[in-house]
């Protein structure tokens, strides 16, 4: 959410105030009341320092599984409800106290995909980089430095507070056999944190690009250039980019999601297709017609049956299997909406279209409802009430 100025120059001072723990834990309990309109119950001085000493909580993370399309799975770890609570506050504090190099585009404030993809419209080169195992790439003391230098300035004698936050936003986990104080991959300040530790990368990719007429923009772990000409194959570019991000910035290049498009095929940023302009892939569109088509020609129930299945098939890797028809039908069309416009003509008709069946399947939703209080009726208030109410229904 987006608070107004006054509240975010108040979060600006008290964390530059900051002295005690008792101060930041008045300043996480006022970003909380901000963060959820409302008066909340207050951060807890023994809650902080549970949860941010491992030893003492043990069970800080639960660990889950997530199954890719290649087969392979991506592990999640989610803070449990206290910490949770206390890390949506953390992170609320530190998109207001920092501000992210123009170049990064994930996790941050009044930016998007979309906001990323548009830097590389219309460029005859768009190579895309991931970078490997980004969360776990950095670590505690990492994390500490970054709260000790500028905004934050937690040094000197407040640096105890800096090591207390660091400790709050790492866990220990195993990594290739050993264990290391790291961010965790599921937690609400780790893509922020990522953030803040990679504005020296972006800042001197962003350099790097410009001496060689390309265009840089990061999405969390996906690094995009984009350029008029053949940059890709200079053997003075690679060494550059290798040396900044492997050597200098101790990050890892995934070569199995590295890959040049040429104009002329189908060129992606972040997921959207950029060759002219920001788009959705075509079959993105194909399934929201596809999916409301069935919709109108069979009803809703029959739609929702053949949705499941072919959800299940394309999905079912990862996706909830819970989920309903009208549900993703909605936020399919909310995400069309970000990347086309408002007023795009797709859009708008496919809206409609929505729009007139959700209307439909209301009224048939109610007509449901009401049968099912004549049943409850006859059943339970005896069959005199039940024929009268029925007799009432038949007229609608």
């Amino acid at each position: 959410m987006r608070i107004d100025q006054a509240h975010s120059d108040q979060i600006k001072k008290q964390f530059a105030e900051l002295k005690t723990k008792e101060d930041l834990i008045k300043l996480l309990s006022d970003a909380k009341n901000m963060l959820y309109g409302e008066e909340c119950k207050p951060v807890q001085l023994k809650s902080l320092t549970y949860y941010a000493n491992p030893k003492l909580c043990k069970k800080r993370y639960q660990t889950f599984a997530i199954k890719k399309k290649s087969g392979e799975y991506r592990i999640i770890h989610a803070p449990v409800k206290g910490l949770k609570s206390i890390l949506r506050s953390l992170n609320f504090v530190l998109q207001y106290v920092y501000e992210p190099h123009e170049a990064a585009s994930g996790f941050v404030l009044e930016r998007s995909i979309v906001d990323n993809a548009k830097k590389h419209v219309g460029h005859r080169y768009v190579l895309n980089m991931d970078l490997k195992d980004f969360f776990h790439s950095f670590d505690r003391n990492r994390v500490k430095m970054g709260f000790m230098f500028e905004p934050f300035n937690l040094n000197g004698d407040k640096e105890p507070l800096a090591f207390l936050l660091a400790s709050l936003c790492t866990h220990p986990f195993e990594i290739d056999g050993e264990v290391k104080a790291v961010l965790p991959q599921g937690s609400p300040t780790s893509p922020t944190i990522t953030n803040i530790l990679c504005k020296k990368l972006d800042r001197r990719l962003t350099g790097l690009a410009n001496r060689f007429g390309a265009t840089y923009s990061r999405y969390a772990d996906d690094i995009t250039f984009s350029s008029p000409h053949n940059i890709y194959t200079d053997e003075a570019f690679n060494t550059e980019l290798r040396r900044i991000i492997e050597e200098d910035q101790k990050l890892r290049i995934n070569p199995k999601k590295t890959r040049l498009q040429k104009a002329g095929y189908r060129q992606e940023a972040t997921g959207l297709i950029v060759n002219d302009k920001v788009n959705v892939r075509r079959r993105y569109v194909k399934q929201i017609r596809m999916w409301l088509y069935y919709w109108e020609k069979y009803g809703y129930e029959k739609a929702e049956q053949i949705f499941k299945r072919d959800y299940i098939a394309d999905k079912g890797h990862a996706k909830n299997m819970n989920a309903q028809l009208v549900n993703v039908l909605d936020g399919k069309l909310e995400f069309l909406k970000m990347v086309k416009g408002a007023e795009d003509g797709t859009y708008k008709r496919l809206k409609m279209k929505f729009n007139e069946l959700t209307g439909m399947k209301r009224e048939t939703d109610k007509g449901k409802m009401d049968l099912e209080s004549v049943v409850n009726t006859i059943l339970n208030e005896g069959l005199s009430e039940g024929i009268n109410l029925y007799d009432r229904f038949k007229s609608i």
